[in-house]
């Protein structure tokens, strides 16, 4: 059983072959119809299509003038591409502790890491479920910082209501095949702003400008386009978003219930004025417990499953370069070595959910 499975087939993506006897297969209106569908769904004026999740959030940075010497809070407990996009411009990353109930960023935290160099938020919606971004707001709003959203893994969840995304300044999603929907490789950035939204498409596309005709390079831009093919594969997964959130909460649900009473195991906890859409379904073991035998155990029955995520100031690049110690943000130290993601994807059985659970109770 495999971590996860796209919920993408041959018959849904026809148009490839259309697109590849066309000649045209970058930057063409596949790559527009795309980004329009997920602008009506999400509700924004401005979505730009970019090649990966993290060069989505390296725009959005520069797009924000951060640079030598800023400071950009970002929850410790997140895949590396959230700092490292940081570090891309030269700001430096600072971490912040996470609630583990939630696996996102503490905002009591995020208040003691502020400084006067401090210019910008970077909260994860962790997992597939929002930050909390009302006091994410208050704080910033009190502190005049720019917000981020790594949404890299919250492609249609929402927080009371409001699509993760749309909450700060600019919003990041990845469209890897272990997200929400997949373009193979492929991200976004959503805003509202005009004035980010276009300097994105231009940093975008080599920091081009066409006018009058002609070409003209205001900047030293990215090659960050996405293509026609991706984006042919990201208009079919928009069609049926809103099923793949349906079926993986579903089978989230399915096992909290078949998970639940079991005493070396904490289960996903879901806050009450959040959607949470389950890109990965995480489990939190006791201390007296040994993740690595237990993940170790359900390999052995046919079983994938991964860390929850990464303690990223225990990491050798950061620790090295900043001097962190392993356990100095504590409760980020503690989901990377005690969590464990299980396999959670749209076109699961009930069967294989089932056996999922026995043996996951089994490895007690």
């Amino acid at each position: 059983m495999r971590i996860a499975y796209p919920d993408l087939c041959f018959d849904e993506v026809l148009d490839l072959k259309k697109a590849i006897n066309s000649g045209w297969l970058t930057k063409g209106p596949y790559v527009e119809e795309f980004e329009n569908m997920a602008k009506d769904y999400i509700g924004v004026k401005y979505a730009i299509a970019v090649n990966s999740g993290t060069a989505a959030l390296h725009l959005a940075l520069i797009s924000l003038n951060i640079s030598d010497g800023d400071e950009v809070i970002v929850p410790d407990f997140t895949f590396v591409a959230t700092a490292n996009a940081v570090e891309y411009t030269r700001a430096k990353p600072v971490f912040a502790d996470i609630d583990l109930k939630t696996f996102n960023i503490d905002t009591e935290d995020i208040k003691r890491k502020i400084t006067n160099r401090t210019k910008a938020i970077m909260p994860v919606h962790g997992l597939g479920q929002s930050a909390d971004m009302d006091e994410i707001r208050k704080i910033a709003r009190e502190r005049n910082l720019f917000i981020i959203e790594d949404a890299a893994c919250a492609m249609g969840a929402k927080y009371k209501g409001e699509f993760c995304g749309t909450m700060g300044d600019l919003g990041c999603f990845s469209f890897h095949p272990r997200k929400i929907i997949t373009t193979a490789e492929g991200g976004m950035i959503i805003t509202n702003n005009e004035k980010h939204a276009k300097a994105i498409e231009r940093l975008r596309d080599h920091g081009s400008i066409k006018k009058d005709g002609r070409v003209y390079f205001y900047n030293c831009g990215y090659n960050y386009r996405l293509s026609e093919l991706h984006s042919i594969l990201g208009i079919a997964q928009m069609k049926k978003l809103k099923s793949i959130i349906a079926r993986r909460q579903e089978a989230a649900k399915k096992l909290n219930t078949l998970l639940s009473g079991i005493d070396f195991l904490r289960i996903p906890e879901t806050r009450k004025d959040c959607e949470h859409i389950f890109q990965s379904y995480v489990v939190l073991l006791d201390s007296g417990s040994d993740r690595d035998k237990f993940m170790t155990y359900l390999k052995s029955k046919n079983i994938e499953t991964v860390g929850g995520n990464h303690a990223l100031h225990s990491q050798p690049f950061y620790k090295n370069k900043y001097g962190y110690k392993p356990g100095e943000v504590p409760n980020s130290f503690e989901a990377g070595e005690r969590s464990a993601a299980l396999p959670l994807y749209p076109q699961m059985t009930d069967e294989e959910i089932n056996f999922l659970a026995q043996t996951v109770r089994g490895a007690l």
